[in-house]
């Protein structure tokens, strides 16, 4: 089975004073409709944060700081096994304009589980929710 690398951004947002995080629904593909964190395929030669500042930015329109390391999620499709690196994030500049998604949501950690996440993306709340 191919195996296929990524990572992804839990951009986090406590400007209110509670802690929410970014999630948007896929526009696209197989899993169009799903709920996920935001990233995408790492390039040959670049590290998992570069990989993240470079996706998030190319989906997003924004520039990421990458932070603390969350988990990584190992998770078979049917198609490809899929291996994923996720970071927390936080904006520094731009503002998110939805390049490739048709939807997103700002969450508290309590509407976390209101999505229908892809299952890999499952993974990645239980982690955010253990810490």
């Amino acid at each position: 089975m191919k195996t296929i690398e990524v990572v992804a951004g839990v951009i986090c947002d406590e400007s209110a004073g509670t802690k929410k995080f970014f999630a948007t629904q896929r526009g696209y593909g197989d899993q169009k409709g799903g709920w996920e964190f935001p990233g995408g395929k790492m390039e040959p030669g670049e590290t998992p944060e570069q990989a993240l500042a470079r996706e998030l930015k190319e989906e997003l329109a924004v520039d990421v700081e990458v932070g603390q390391f969350i988990t990584t999620v190992e998770y078979d499709y049917p198609k490809f096994h899929l291996t994923m690196h996720c970071f927390f994030c936080s904006i520094v500049n731009g503002s998110v304009t939805l390049l490739e998604h048709q939807a997103s949501r700002w969450l508290g950690p309590q509407e976390l589980h209101g999505l229908d996440w892809l299952p890999a993306d499952v993974g990645v709340v239980k982690a955010i929710l253990a810490l």
